[in-house]
């Protein structure tokens, strides 16, 4: 009875081709409706943002920016490692996939033995000394039979006479040849689905590595835009700098002229010097900052750190942001950013592993069979009587394994439990880093205007101030705080200024744009270097 209904179950998985393990369902996820931190430059769309998202370097009409960006997709090897990882993705999937046909194997061989002239075993007794004239053995080829227990030959009838002569005939050739050549072959028939899960595995995992090398892409152009930007950015304080320390230094040389004029005091041209000296004093480090950009870009670009030195030293205004950002709605996002896709792919790679463990638990079905030649002599293998063969089914099932089994089920389940748990945290930090996002942006443009008040009030002072110390109707300290303010306002606003830009970088990273524009080129630096 319990047979009967083991046949009927391979009979029905057979037809319908079941697969045991849970079958996969993506999980759905609650997310607003909107964005909270929305702003007039930051309004959400009802459409699919992906035509501007996409290609969102363009958006800072920088040609500069565009040519290092396209070069970077081309020749960034974090990104080249991501796309052989996807490489080896697709052939694992193959390996898995050959699981499903027979495996066949051909073999030849030849072969020369030698048995002992003194004796041989027989039956695993002891053995029998077949050698001319040897005890009990006639030279003649009398009648004589084996007797195999005491290893001695004896008298019998005409018929065992010429069995055993001939038994002695080939026991005495001592040495002979063996040919053979034939194939065999075993098909494992995937009653239970362990393959066809596994090769789901396989295909998820796939998938996986293809988000990976579009979160590659992504986090590149974001590095690559981020440095650029701070590079033009230092760049700008630089030129403040320099146009500062060009002003004071004029001031040093009025405070000395007064000075010889009885007008002014030493402690003036002291204090004068000072902030000539205290503003150099920022050179080096913002020159250290624009060298370590290049160095960056150039990494990043695939080349020797110092490569773009000459590309990138000529001073270039700092990339403006768009007007506007079409951030898109939360769930978008969730379809648009790799990090998140990659998570829900792992997480369909553990359901699928679930059903692979689970297929342990049954019985696996084979048929074997070999077909070959085999002769003591090469011209005797195209022989009818050469040919030899087997075949058959076989059945095999784990009756006892200590739990084993069993365990990796639940390992496989607490294993899918933390993808599921992954996945959820991907969704909650994908909505976290445009809500940051978005709030840095916004916040930054605030900053950025009120700097640009301070800067235009200070540039007066300055101004006034001098006009005033000109004609001696205020003190020189006020001519140096005035200089002092003007200088930090206009490089607290250029710092502002790059950050705003930085910002909507930020922005467009956390939404996930980019990779959607360079999927086609990097597809095609994937396939020439699997031609390799």
């Amino acid at each position: 009875m319990i047979a009967d209904k083991w046949v009927l179950c391979v009979a029905v998985c057979l037809s319908t081709g079941c697969a045991v393990g849970p079958n996969y369902r993506e999980p759905q996820t609650q997310v607003p409706a909107g964005f909270s931190a929305t702003q007039p430059a930051t309004q959400p769309s009802t459409t699919q943002p992906s035509a501007e998202i996409g290609r969102w370097w363009e958006t800072f009409n920088d040609p500069v920016l565009d040519s290092l960006i396209d070069r970077a997709v081309k020749s960034n090897l974090d990104l080249r490692v991501a796309q052989s990882r996807v490489r080896e993705s697709r052939y694992s999937t193959d390996i898995q996939r050959a699981g499903l046909f027979p495996l066949a194997n051909a073999d030849a061989s030849y072969t020369r033995d030698r048995f002992s002239k003194t004796g041989f075993f027989l039956g695993g007794q002891q053995p029998v000394d077949v050698s001319p004239g040897a005890s009990g053995v006639p030279n003649t080829g009398g009648p004589t039979t084996i007797n195999r227990s005491a290893g001695k030959a004896a008298t019998g009838g005409t018929s065992a006479a010429a069995a055993n002569n001939g038994l002695l005939s080939q026991l005495s050739q001592t040495e002979f040849d063996v040919f053979q050549g034939g194939f065999d072959a075993s098909w494992e028939i995937d009653v239970f689905g362990g393959v066809r899960r596994s090769i789901e595995a396989a295909r998820a995992d796939e998938q996986a590595a293809v988000e990976a090398r579009r979160d590659t892409m992504v986090s590149l152009l974001a590095e690559v835009a981020r440095n650029y930007i701070q590079l033009r950015g230092v760049q700008r304080e630089l030129d403040i700098a320099a146009a500062n320390i060009r002003a004071q230094q004029d001031t040093v040389e009025l405070t000395k002229s007064r000075f010889n004029a009885g007008l002014a005091t030493d402690l003036d041209v002291a204090r004068a010097e000072a902030q000539v000296a205290t503003t150099r004093a920022t050179v080096p480090g913002l020159r250290t900052t624009a060298l370590q950009s290049m160095h960056r870009l150039g990494v990043l670009l695939g080349q020797p750190p110092a490569a773009l030195m000459e590309e990138l030293s000529k001073a270039s205004p700092i990339p403006p942001p768009p007007p506007t950002v079409p951030v898109g709605l939360p769930s978008q996002l969730l379809r648009r950013r790799p990090d998140v896709r990659r998570a829900e792919r792992q997480l369909a790679a553990a359901s699928a592993r679930v059903g692979v463990a689970t297929a342990d638990l049954f019985p696996r079905f084979s048929l074997t069979g070999s077909l070959g030649l085999a002769a003591g002599q090469f011209k005797q293998l195209g022989r009818l009587d050469s040919v030899y063969y087997t075949v058959g089914p076989s059945v095999s099932w784990p009756i006892f394994d200590a739990g084993k089994i069993r365990a990796n089920i639940r390992v496989q389940n607490a294993r899918e439990e933390q993808s599921l748990a992954q996945y959820q945290a991907a969704v909650l930090v994908s909505l976290e880093d445009v809500e940051n996002a978005l709030v840095a942006y916004s916040q930054e443009q605030s900053r950025r205007e009120e700097l640009q008040r301070a800067v235009d009030a200070n540039r007066r002072a300055v101004d006034l101030a001098n006009q005033l110390y000109s004609k001696g109707l205020t003190d020189f300290l006020n001519v140096l705080e005035s200089q002092r303010n003007l200088y930090t306002s206009q490089d607290a606003l250029v710092q502002s200024e790059r950050v705003v830009s930085s910002n909507v970088v930020a922005l467009y990273k956390a939404l996930g744009g980019g990779w959607e524009a360079q999927e086609q080129a990097a597809q095609s630096t994937d396939v020439a270097a699997a031609r390799k």
